[in-house]
């Protein structure tokens, strides 16, 4: 591969994960849209609600690693060098991420108009 093309990645991409190449990212970008609206709504983070969200994000990290490993050929016993174990790092972290956010988020609507009771 001689020179960079973005519609080869996208390809592969696609190939990939299939529907959840669109799905993903859309669900990101309406997570965060939400979380920032919550938290401009409330004016702090509800920390009772932050930290179940974050021991829901250590399920929502290894179902990243799942996910990873389905979408891909090999397997975890495939990881050889660093750079393989930094990238399942990666994943799990942004599955971590995103899932604390996603259910903070779903958590603080669902609790409707009410203020949090901690800081």
């Amino acid at each position: 591969m001689k020179n960079y093309d973005p519609w080869v990645f996208l390809a592969v991409f696609q190939e990939m994960l299939g529907p959840l190449l669109w799905i993903l990212p859309l669900l990101a970008l309406g997570t965060v849209a939400g979380f920032v609206w919550l938290w401009r709504r409330e004016g702090r983070i509800a920390t009772r609600r932050l930290v179940l969200a974050e021991l829901l994000g250590l399920l929502g990290g290894g179902l990243a690693l799942v996910i990873m490993a389905a979408a891909s050929s090999s397997g975890f016993t495939d990881a050889a060098g660093p750079a393989d174990w930094f990238l399942i790092l990666i994943v799990y972290g942004v599955g971590f991420v995103g899932t604390t956010l996603l259910t903070y988020t779903i958590m603080g609507w669902l609790a409707g108009g009410r203020r949090p009771q901690n800081a």
